[in-house]
């Protein structure tokens, strides 16, 4: 051990410029992920502000078991996975698709207008994403217009809670897949030419290359990323479906993390919300490793 640790002490002895680049981002982990960890345990005290944190009374898991026999667990549950689910089967497959087609477009400028055009809603914000939503499926928006004139009958698209997911869900693929093609458009950089040329002499079409060569070229990168959305599936972001909420599709739209939100910045029920989001990185803790574990035997490819 004290070998180790020498040698690491003179490796850092000896680039200790380069590790100072280290130091923004190790301050930004320890301030805003490390040390915030400290008040996680409010989830099992009956946390007073005025009393502290320190000299608030222990309740042990009192909130836990409010929260499992709740009449609001096996909804919140259930809209939070369905959601996440939908998500990841629907987003996962369409930065492939458009990478693939990309790389094999022969007009640069078709290839360059298509990259900036699927780019650039990425860069729009959630607010004013689902705003332009709100503009395009109101009662007399675009979508309602175009149903007018092929003799459709107009929807309250956001007041309809079998529309919901379709909407959240689809109107992230459009946001979301040009920016995430990205890390794949790179590593189909990386596949040889030899190997396309191999295979065209062969005489592979460009749908065989494709299978054949590209596909398991980037399986390892598309695995890695697929744990990793794996690992948050309970951890979709509140700000959106909150955004889209209404009284009328809330019971399909209310998930963990706008209940999390309601109940602890809301109502100031503070302990029970951060009991209700513990075990909701808990539970998505055990899913990453779960499912890590499983692509490590299936697919010899794994975090670590």
């Amino acid at each position: 051990m004290s070998k180790s640790l020498n040698r690491v002490a003179r490796s850092i002895r000896r680039n200790w410029v380069l590790y100072l680049f280290l130091v923004p981002t190790l301050a930004y982990l320890i301030l805003f992920h490390y040390w915030p960890m400290y008040g996680v345990q409010i989830a099992f005290k009956n946390f007073k502000p005025a009393r502290g944190i320190e000299g608030s009374e222990w309740v042990g898991f009192k909130h836990f078991d409010k929260f499992f026999r709740s009449y609001m667990f096996s909804d919140l549950l259930k809209n939070t996975v369905i959601l996440s689910l939908y998500q990841i089967a629907i987003s996962f497959p369409f930065p492939i698709l458009l990478a693939l087609l990309l790389n094999y477009c022969v007009s640069q400028r078709l290839k360059k207008t298509t990259q900036m055009v699927t780019y650039a809603p990425h860069f729009i914000s959630t607010v004013v994403l689902v705003g332009m939503l709100m503009v395009f499926l109101a009662d007399s928006g675009v979508m309602n217009q175009i149903l007018i004139k092929f003799g459709l009958q107009p929807r309250n698209f956001l007041s309809d809670a079998s529309m919901f997911r379709h909407i959240y869900v689809w109107s992230h693929v459009w946001q979301r897949t040009g920016y995430a093609s990205v890390i794949y458009i790179a590593a189909l950089s990386g596949v040889s030419p030899e190997l396309h040329e191999a295979a065209i002499v062969d005489g592979a079409n460009k749908l065989q290359r494709m299978w054949h060569i590209d596909l398991p070229a980037i399986m390892p990168t598309a695995i890695i990323l697929l744990i990793m959305n794996t690992g948050n599936m309970l951890s979709l972001g509140f700000e959106k479906v909150y955004l889209m909420q209404n009284d009328l599709n809330l019971s399909v739209s209310e998930i963990i993390s706008t209940y999390v939100y309601k109940i602890g910045l809301l109502n100031a029920q503070f302990s029970y919300s951060t009991a209700i989001g513990l075990f909701n990185n808990a539970v998505n803790l055990v899913i990453l490793l779960l499912v890590n574990k499983l692509s490590d035997k299936l697919t010899g490819t794994s975090l670590m």
